[in-house]
């Protein structure tokens, strides 16, 4: 799907605003309904030869020593392959807090689920690693070229918890852009 030169324009002050990927793929829906995927988003905004300004600096991997911590308003990344619990040390994103309820509602239990994203992936996949449910089950997770999750899990026709698909969810795309994916 191609733009019109003044959507372009929007998205190029958009992004000069500072507003992220998931930002400028709601206001294209909203404002121009024009419907695209988060990777399709992004692949525009580089297109276009734009730069977001909240991307995280890429430092050089190869000399540790040479790396100072940067301040930054979002929390270090968590590194590939390290264990991840959802809830365990961050606060709502914006998006979230209008998810939570209100005054007086229940609030939701903590989740207990573990994300790790494999070092080294498996062969035909984007990205892969494992997951444990809060219920105790565990599980490899992949995605493929055309964004397809898998999951395999030693019991047959497991089906996570809502709840735990959600958190699921939230997790890898938290670690995958972490990452730089």
């Amino acid at each position: 799907m191609s733009l019109t030169p003044e959507q372009k324009q929007a998205v190029a002050s958009w992004v000069a605003a500072g507003d992220n990927l998931s930002l400028v793929q709601k206001k294209l829906t909203e404002q121009f309904k024009v419907s695209m995927t988060y990777m399709d988003v992004r692949f525009l905004v580089d297109d276009l030869g734009l730069e977001l300004k909240n991307a995280a600096p890429k430092a050089d991997a190869s000399d540790v020593t040479k790396t100072t911590p940067a301040a930054s308003p979002t929390p270090p990344p968590h590194p590939a392959g390290d264990e991840y619990t959802a809830g365990a040390d961050e606060g709502p994103s914006a998006s979230e807090e209008a998810n939570l309820p209100a005054e007086g509602d229940a609030l939701p239990s903590t989740s207990t689920l573990t994300l790790e994203v494999d070092r080294i992936m498996r062969p035909g996949t984007v990205v892969s690693g494992a997951v444990t449910f809060s219920d105790g089950i565990s599980g490899k997770w992949a995605l493929d070229q055309q964004g397809r999750l898998m999951l395999d899990t030693p019991q047959k026709g497991y089906q996570p918890s809502p709840a735990d698909v959600q958190t699921f969810q939230r997790e890898l795309q938290t670690q995958l852009q972490r990452q730089g994916y």
